[in-house]
Order: structure tokens, then sequence, then C-alpha cells
């Protein structure tokens, strides 16, 4: 979009001056002058302006041809030859979003002595496997994955692709998106069809996790999203589906790369694996004071459970950032969920819905994590936590 100034309507009233949010326009001779650095193309001058002398001239965009499109992928990351998980749950939406589309549900596999991984997609919903095996992707590398990725794409021409917010997912899908010259929506949390259209309906919290944003990609394809872990019920699995697999071949060329992977190095510091975890006991700002964490970890340990804590109680650092579920910390799943003092606003909403079964004790019976709540139990959690540690450890000894 571009915006300019009709000087033959301006009379320098001084109107959109004063309506300019980012202070981008200034009177010169009686004639309105923006600041194009500045300038937001928010529209309120445009709005303010009783003489018609400002505009906003929209481009055309020129649309793909989307109907040489068809068809959901998934990119089936592997590390060692073992799928990651996130799989899964992208295979079980992809499902899902394939049979509304009437398409066919794929899998899209690189590594090197992969090809046996490939049955084990197919139980779990895929109709068809594009696998390219070869030695050069053995190890994760930017410019080899995406040049077999774009080459795939190219070729076949999916309308949708989904792959996990892994390291290895965000590296490598917004260089995909980049040369394909198609859209990318981030850290998704739900999928639609908008079924005149077609098009996917990429839902991600924004402005911090404080509202839910709809974005779609009209005019390219294919649709491009990444998935957090444990957002999505995995794939069930079907032992006996049968899919198709499609091997792909790649030039020499095109699988090079100017780095290489010199050592794999894990990170052994992070004690709490959150994303694993069957249950869970998490804390917020209703404990008050970073000593209270005690009955959390009280509790967990009588549950065998992980500790869990809002954003909240992470910035007032009563408890370090690997505890902290929520869209700015981990996205988790497990079969229980206890917050403890969480008023439960989006940001943390996000990262925790997915539970099977959601327990919040709160004294407020109006917060926002009641309405998600399985059980709720409104009283003083101070009070609470003792009864239910002792019980627990009774009844679990």
């Amino acid at each position: 979009m571009s915006i300019k100034v009709i000087k033959d309507k301006c009379t320098g009233c001084t109107l959109c001056v004063k309506v300019c949010p980012p202070d981008a326009i200034t009177i010169v001779d009686k004639k309105a002058i923006i600041d194009l650095d500045k300038c937001t193309l928010c529209g309120a001058c445009v709005d303010s302006c009783k003489f018609e002398a400002i505009v906003i001239e929209k481009q055309q965009t020129r649309c793909q041809n989307l109907k040489e499109y068809r068809g959901v992928w998934v990119f089936a990351e592997q590390k060692n030859g073992i799928i990651q998980s996130v799989v899964y749950e992208l295979l079980g939406e992809g499902r899902h979003l394939a049979d509304i589309l009437n398409v066919k549900l794929a899998a899209v596999l690189l590594g090197s002595d992969v090809e046996k991984s490939c049955q084990e997609l197919i139980s779990r919903g895929a109709d068809e496997v594009y696998v390219i095996d070869n030695p050069k992707l053995k190890d994760f590398l930017d410019e080899p994955y995406t040049n077999a990725l774009v080459h795939l794409i190219n070729k076949y021409k999916p309308e949708i692709f989904l792959a996990g917010a892994t390291v290895i997912g965000r590296s490598l899908v917004s260089r995909v998106a980049v040369k394909l010259n198609t859209g990318l929506t981030a850290d998704c949390t739900g999928f639609d069809i908008d079924r005149e259209s077609r098009c996917l309906l990429q839902t991600r919290p924004a402005f911090g996790g404080n509202i839910m944003a709809t974005i779609i990609t009209r005019c390219n394809r294919p649709q491009m999203a990444t998935v957090r872990h444990k957002v999505m019920k995995e794939a069930a699995v079907d032992k006996q589906r049968k899919g198709r697999l499609i091997k792909e071949d790649l030039g020499s060329e095109l699988l090079n790369s100017r780095t290489s992977l010199l050592k794999f190095v894990a990170d052994l510091t992070s004690k709490v694996n959150l994303a694993e975890a069957d249950i869970i006991v998490s804390g917020g700002r209703g404990l008050k004071a970073p000593e209270n964490f005690k009955l959390i970890e009280d509790l967990a340990k009588a549950l065998g459970a992980a500790v869990g804590a809002s954003r909240a109680a992470v910035d007032a650092d009563w408890i370090p950032y690997s505890h902290q579920v929520g869209q700015t910390g981990r996205t988790v799943c497990p079969k229980i969920y206890i917050a403890c003092g969480i008023s439960g606003q989006i940001q943390h909403l996000v990262g925790m819905q997915s539970s099977d079964i959601i327990v919040a004790i709160n004294k407020d019976a109006d917060a926002p994590i009641m309405q998600v709540a399985t059980y709720g139990i409104v009283a003083d959690l101070f009070d609470i936590l003792p009864v239910l540690t002792k019980k627990f450890r009774e009844v679990l000894k």
C-alpha cells in the first residue's frame, strides 16, 4: 500500500496532524506532508480529512493459480531416524483438514536410512509419504533440507504445509516460505477451513497472548504454519492402514551445504521436562511469595508430578523459567493439570488447555481458569493444598 496527499484538495486544516498516532504529518505552506518513514498506514488521517485530500492506494496482489494446489502435507521431523512426537500431533490435525478438503494427507520424510519409518507415518494417518533418503541428509542442515522441500513442493504442489515449531522446524520452514514467496504463520494453536475459499484459518495468540488472531493466506500457496509441541492431540495408531511410498532423488548439487555439523552437545542444564509429564502441579501469583512454592512442590512430590508455573511467578523470580507454562514458556498436555493460584490469562491457557483433566484451585469463582477447568475448587490454596497433599500421601503410600 502507499499513501499520498492530493495537493489541490488539501487546505492545511491540521485535522490529520491531530489524529496521526506516529506524528508522521506536518503542515508546510498550508499543505500536509507525510513522513513515509514514520507512517504506519493506519488510515486515521484518511478518515479525519473532510476534503478527501489523503488517499491510501492498495496495490493489486496477483494470485497464483490456486486450483493447481491440492493436498495437506506434514513435515515428518526425525532425529537419528526417530520420528518426533510433534509429527503425530500434526498428522492428527492434518487428517482432519484433509478430510474437510477431500484431499490426501501426506508426510514428507528427509534423512539418511529413514525409509524404514514410512509405515509408522502411514499408520498414523498419512495416505502418502514422500521420502528423500540420502547420506547428505543424515544431519539437519538448512541449505540441503530447504532445497529438498522446495523441490518437492514445486513439483507436487500441496495447498497446506504444516511443521512443528521446533528448533529445526522454525529454522527450516521460514526459509522454505521465503523461497516459495508464500505466507507462514508461527505457533498456531488451532486450524479450520473456510469451505468456500478453501483457505486455511490459522489461529494463534497475538499481542503477547492478549488476543487470538485468525490469519489466512489468500493468494499464495502452499499455506504454511508451525505448531508447538503438545498443543494438539496425537493421531491414533492403525497398523492396518495402507499408504503409498513416493521416493524422490535430488542431484548432489542441491544437497550440498556451505556448513557442516561438527558435534552435537546435549543440554543437560534443565531438570524439568514439562512437555512429557503426565501430571503437572502449577503455581501462580496467588502463592504470594517464592517460599510458598514449597506447597506446590510437596503436592507434586506426593503425586509424582512435575512443577509448573505461570509467567507472573517466573517474572517475579519465584521459580526458574524452565518451569513456565504458557505461550512464552512450555506448551503441555498432561493427563492431569492442577493450577493453584493462577487466574488463567489467555497466555497461560494456550499452553495447557489441551490437558485431559484440569483442576483449578482459586479463591475467585469467576477467574478465567475456571472456564476451562474440569474441576474447580473455590478455596484459599493455603488451606486446601496441605489437605490435598496429606490425603494423596495416605492414598498413594
